[in-house]
């Protein structure tokens, strides 16, 4: 099977991980996303359990979603008391 960017396939001893994508293909590994969501380097000599998917069985990883910012309610502060002394004169 001829492995490049863009291909989409799956791996015949782990139908667990779904469908995948190419996403690089460099030297002698090639990075794959795969529909359970991790992305895997798979080495050329194992190219061979790689077999071509239908585009529409690959299930991409949602796009990020900004994280709502986190709101804290701190307690206020404590204020001590300060004693203040007055010399008064007389």
């Amino acid at each position: 099977m001829n492995i490049k960017n863009g291909t989409f396939v799956s791996h015949n001893g782990a139908e667990q991980w779904g469908a995948g994508k190419v996403m690089v293909v460099e030297g002698t590994r090639a990075t794959i996303q795969f529909s359970d969501g991790i992305i895997r380097k798979i080495s050329s000599s194992h190219y061979h359990s790689l077999q071509q998917a239908d585009p529409a069985s690959f299930v991409p990883l949602p796009e990020a979603v900004p994280a709502t910012p986190r709101v804290t309610v701190r307690k206020p502060k404590k204020v001590k008391a300060v004693a203040i002394a007055v010399a008064v004169e007389a």
